[in-house]
C-alpha cells in the first residue's frame, strides 16, 4: 500500500510538473510594463459594427458586432449574423482578458447552452491581432479558427480565419473572410457592483 502511495504522488509530481514550469515568473514591475503595453490591443475593437462576411460553407452573410470594455479592463463582445428581415442566424458572445504573466489574451466564446469551452488566446503582431480558438467544442463538429484582425482603422477593419477540422492538422485557407464598418462610438461598462460608502 506504501509503494502504491508513493507511486501514486510520484506520477502527480511528474504530472503537475511541466504545468507549473510552464507559467514565466515575472516580477511586480515586468506585469505593470505588459498590461501597459497591451492592455488596449482590442481597443479598436470597442463600440457597433456591421459586417459582410464572405464563408466558403455559408457564401454571403451580413450582420452586427458590438464590445465594450469593462470596468476592470476586459473587453465583453457580441457577434450576430442576421438575414435581411432582421432575423438573427447566430449569435456568439465572447470575453478577452489580458494575462500580464503569460504575455497575450486569453479567450472564451460563450453560445446558448454550451458553456466556457470555446477557449482561445490572442496577442497583437505588429499592426495586426492574431487569435487561434476553438469553436463548437461541445459539438459532434469541433473546429480550430486561426483569425487574423488586419486593416485596422477607427472606422472600419478586415478579418480572415483559416479554418481546420483535425485540431491543426490542416487548414482551409481564407475560409470566412470579415468587413466591418463602424455605426457607434467606443463604449465601456461602469462596475457593476461598485464599492459604497455606508450610511
Amino acid at each position: 500500500m506504501r509503494v502504491a502511495t508513493l507511486l501514486l504522488l510520484a506520477v502527480m509530481f511528474f504530472v503537475s510538473t511541466p504545468a507549473l514550469a510552464q507559467r514565466p515568473v515575472r516580477t511586480p514591475e515586468q506585469l505593470k510594463a505588459n498590461y501597459d503595453a497591451h492592455s488596449g490591443d482590442f481597443d479598436y475593437l470597442l463600440g457597433d459594427w456591421e459586417f459582410t462576411a464572405t464563408s466558403k460553407e455559408f457564401g454571403k452573410l451580413q450582420g452586427y458586432w458590438s464590445a465594450v470594455r469593462l470596468a476592470e479592463g476586459q473587453v465583453l463582445d457580441e457577434y450576430r449574423i442576421v438575414g435581411d428581415k432582421g432575423e438573427t442566424f447566430y449569435v456568439t458572445t465572447t470575453l478577452r482578458s489580458y494575462n500580464a504573466t503569460l504575455d497575450k489574451w486569453e479567450l472564451v466564446g460563450m453560445d446558448r447552452g454550451n458553456g466556457l469551452q470555446d477557449v482561445g488566446t490572442a496577442e497583437r503582431v505588429g499592426g495586426e491581432v492574431r487569435i487561434v480558438q476553438k469553436f463548437g467544442v461541445m459539438s459532434d463538429s469541433p473546429v480550430v479558427r486561426r483569425i487574423r484582425y488586419y486593416n485596422i482603422a477607427p472606422d472600419r477593419f478586415s478579418w480572415v480565419s483559416d479554418l481546420s477540422k483535425d485540431d491543426g492538422r490542416t487548414w482551409e485557407i481564407d475560409n470566412l473572410q470579415i468587413e466591418a464598418r463602424r455605426i457607434g462610438p467606443s463604449r465601456s461598462l461602469g462596475s457593476l457592483a461598485p464599492a459604497r460608502t455606508k450610511p
